[in-house]
């Protein structure tokens, strides 16, 4: 089973401060060679990362995901999807990352996703599954 990974995961993960370090360095750990992400989510948890815990956290991060993660490149069909999901849920606020990550679902036919924005992933119907398996 192949997980996409969202940002509050990587971040929670490098962060031993966050409440939920352990469960999402955990979901990390035990899904290696398994997980994928999106370049919006890469470019989303760097900043954050050299933020917090200085440029040596984004760098380290940046390792990883090229050692252990695949990343997925939006193509323009995505983009347009994307669009579609922005404005469907625009009450909510869904942004790009995330109509990015259930874009990328869609397209590759995954339903597990790694995050701990359960509101927005609970609510977005995905194209091709009745909902998504939400972990931790």
């Amino acid at each position: 089973m192949s997980i996409l990974v969202d940002t509050g995961v990587f971040v929670s993960a490098a962060d031993s401060d966050e409440p939920r370090h352990a469960e999402a360095a955990a979901v990390l750990a035990d899904n290696r060679g398994r997980l994928f992400t999106t370049a919006a989510v890469v470019a989303e948890t760097a900043w954050p990362l050299e933020d917090r815990l200085g440029p040596g956290a984004e760098a380290r991060f940046l390792a990883m995901v090229l050692d252990e993660v695949r990343f997925v490149d939006l193509i323009r069909a995505d983009y347009r999807r994307c669009i579609e999901l922005i404005d469907r849920y625009a009450d909510m606020g869904l942004g790009l990352v995330d109509a990015s990550i259930v874009t990328v679902a869609e397209r590759l036919g995954l339903t597990t996703i790694a995050t701990l924005n359960q509101r927005d992933f609970r609510v977005v119907r995905p194209a091709h599954t009745d909902a998504f398996e939400l972990v931790p």
